[in-house]
Parts: structure tokens; sequence; C-alpha cells
């Protein structure tokens, strides 16, 4: 397996170690989100960044998932995204910032006029991608304006801190692929990962770190039911789509 450098996936130093200043707040967010600036002081080799700090202490509390608990979701979505390869999280780390500790995550310059339902034609692939992911991770939140066109026509995901409960909670724009075989090349990388967990690999080490036990075992469950089945499913019971879905 090639290293996350190798792949693309390696986690700018200045994200992880880069004095963060607070530049502003976040409108429309349910919990308190900043755009900060990753100041390289301590890494000269490399620019200031800018990042999405997302701080503990400023979760709602929701009934569903426990208090304090969405940072380290968010963190945990980039690391499966990176152990699969697919689809494309930016770098997010938990650490300190200005207001206690929380996900820093990579901000990422996006045509504000595209999200999924503007660009689901033109990239059916990148979006059977995220529609597997959401299936691992158990996403109860996929909205379109989740999905951003970014440089080079590249599309990123973002908005990762309702995954990874215990109980089915699939909720998604995106139920274009159903009864579609899932691609091979999806399903190997799924097999993967599900082995790594299986076999206590340093992938099941980095996400012990930020989920409990119970989660990381419905999520290797889950990994056996696609495998099982091969397939996009139906949406369950409840409701399977977001609200607002943009």
């Amino acid at each position: 397996m090639m290293s996350p450098a190798e792949t693309g996936w390696a986690v700018p130093r200045a994200l992880v170690q880069g004095e963060l200043e607070v530049l502003g707040a976040m409108s429309n967010s349910s919990n308190h989100t900043f755009l900060v600036k990753a100041g390289a002081d301590e890494t000269p080799n490399e620019p200031d960044l800018l990042a999405i700090y997302k701080p503990k202490r400023g979760e709602s509390p929701l009934w569903d998932f426990p208090d304090g608990t969405l940072c380290r979701r968010e963190v945990a979505a980039f690391v499966v995204a990176a152990e699969l390869g697919w689809p494309n999280v930016p770098p997010t780390v938990l650490r300190e910032g200005p207001f206690g500790i929380g996900s820093v995550q990579l901000f990422i310059e996006f045509d504000a006029e595209h999200h999924y339902f503007t660009l689901e034609r033109t990239y059916p692939e990148e979006f059977r991608k995220v529609a597997a992911f959401d299936l691992i991770v158990n996403n109860a939140d996929r909205k379109a304006g989740h999905c951003l066109l970014g440089a080079g026509n590249k599309v990123w995901i973002i908005d990762h801190g309702v995954c990874f409960n215990e109980e089915p909670k699939l909720r998604t724009v995106i139920w274009e692929f159903v009864g579609e075989p899932i691609p091979s090349d999806l399903q190997a990388d799924m097999n993967r990962l599900r082995r790594g967990l299986a076999e206590h690999q340093e992938i099941r080490t980095k996400l012990t770190e930020l989920l409990s036990a119970d989660e990381i075992e419905a999520m290797s469950q889950r990994l056996d039911l696609i495998s099982r089945e091969g397939r996009f499913p139906e949406p369950g019971e409840g409701r399977p789509f977001p609200w607002p879905p943009i």
C-alpha cells in the first residue's frame, strides 16, 4: 500500500503545528465554525494555510450522538477516506485551537455556484465513490452543498460530524445509483479496509483514538454487509433525505 504522501493524502505541517488565527465565523453553521489561518512560522518550508476550525466546545447537543464527539468524527472521516484512497476529503486533524480542542480542516477554494445537483451528471464516477463512502461511514447528513467543485475541476466533500453512528442513519441526496453493482475497484479498497479493521492494523489504532469500540464494530459490520450484497442499497426506513437538501 502506498503512503499517504504518495497518494496525495499528506497532511500539511502547518495544519498540525501552525498557530491558528481566527479570521471570522462561518455563517449558517449549526455548530460554531471558524475560518482560521494556520501560520507557518514553525514550518518555514510551507506557506500559511486557510482552514476550517470546529471546536468541541461549540458543538450543539444532539439526541442521537454523544456530546463533544462531532469534531472527532470529522477527523475519522478523513482517516477512512485516506485509507480507501477516495473520495476527496480535505486533510483534517484534531488539535488545540483558540477555543480548545477541535477539528481543523484544510479550506478548499471552490465555486459557490456548484453543488451535487449541478455536478452529478458531469462527475458520476466521483459520486459513486461518495455514495459508497457514505455507506461505510453511515453519513446522516449528506447535503448537496457538502459537495464542492475545487480547482482543476476536482470534487471535494466536507461536513462529516454526524457519521459513524452505531444505528442505521444514512441520509443523503445521492440515491441515483440504487441497485447498481458497486464498482469492483471500490469493492477491493473496501475489502482492504475491512481486513485492516478485523486484523487490528494501523487504521484500527487510528480510529480507536476517535471513535468508540462499538462504532468501529458497527462500521466493520456495514463493510461485511456491503461486501455480501455488492450493490448500492435502496433507502432504508425512516427519513432517507437530509433537510435542507442543499
